[in-house]
């Protein structure tokens, strides 16, 4: 049995309340939250206006959270119009996402984007490497080449089941899985309490309501047990898990609740599982 440090503790933060990170000329703002090997910016995008990269070290991701989301992606002489809710895979490089229409916009970069490490409202939190968590390592690269990739969720084929319970996605950089939305909270009988070894789970709240339910494993020295924590987060809001806290989520609100996971470098465990990962055939698997 593999004897893992105790470690840090969750990592949370509201989204789009209180003074943002960054504001543009064009009026966009983003908030910037980070965990051990990526940067998330979430950014309320002004109809016109630009989010641009230059020299992106490497692949990076946008999420659409909601159906009213309308942008175009430009990056490597192409140009590809998303609209709805959606994940796109944008080459390295140099690229732009502009808004079509007024929308929130989430981007996720790696750690190599050493540029927005330090814009990251947490930053600090990371000021040292976290035990348990392997540093970031690339995935290959998709044998036909980097290119703008949008998955429209309703274009997507998906069966909800114990195979694939959310609609998974993966490239060179992220896995993303967009968890089917629950009406109303979640059956307390149906939970999922459970760990990871050796990355973070960070837990995307888009709508709703949720209570990110968290347990830190007992080591053999005392002074370290900590009390479970009952984190009651609303939405939009983030959280980043650290191995190998236990934890499970759990939807408490009337409505919609919506939940995005998110993992960097993607996950070994569901990829290697035919079927899991909607669009496995177009990034391969490293090397074991």
């Amino acid at each position: 049995m593999t004897t893992l440090a105790t470690p840090p503790d969750v990592e949370f933060s509201d989204l789009g309340t209180g003074d943002p990170d960054e504001t543009t000329p064009g009026g966009s703002s983003t908030w910037y939250f980070r965990g051990h090997n990526f940067v998330l910016a979430y950014t309320t995008l002004v109809a016109g206006d630009v989010l641009e990269r230059g020299d992106q070290p490497d692949e990076y991701v946008v999420i659409l959270p909601y159906e009213e989301s309308s942008v175009e992606v430009r990056a490597s002489r192409e140009v590809a119009s998303v609209s709805g809710k959606a994940v796109v895979m944008v080459p390295p490089g140099s690229s732009a996402i502009v808004g079509v229409d007024d929308c929130t916009v989430v981007r996720l970069f790696s750690s190599r984007s050493t540029d927005l490490l330090d814009k990251a409202r947490n930053r600090d939190s990371y000021a040292e490497p976290h035990p348990n968590t392997k540093p970031f390592e690339p995935w290959p690269d998709p044998p036909e080449g980097y290119r703008i990739r949008p998955y429209r969720l309703a274009d997507l084929k998906v069966t909800q089941d114990a195979i694939r319970p959310g609609q998974i996605v993966r490239c060179s950089t992220f896995m993303v899985n967009f968890l089917a939305p629950r009406i109303g909270p979640r059956d307390p009988n149906t939970l999922s309490p459970h760990d990871h070894d050796d990355f973070e789970q960070c837990s995307l709240a888009v709508d709703g309501e949720y209570v990110h339910h968290l347990r830190t494993p007992w080591s053999k020295r005392r002074s370290e047990w900590r009390e479970d924590r009952h984190l009651r987060c609303g939405s939009p809001s983030v959280a980043v898990i650290p191995p190998p806290m236990i934890h499970t989520s759990e939807a408490v609100g009337s409505g919609t609740n919506q939940l995005i996971d998110i993992f960097c470098p993607p996950r070994l465990d569901f990829s290697l599982t035919p079927g899991r990962v909607l669009n496995e055939d177009t990034y391969p698997l490293p090397n074991q």
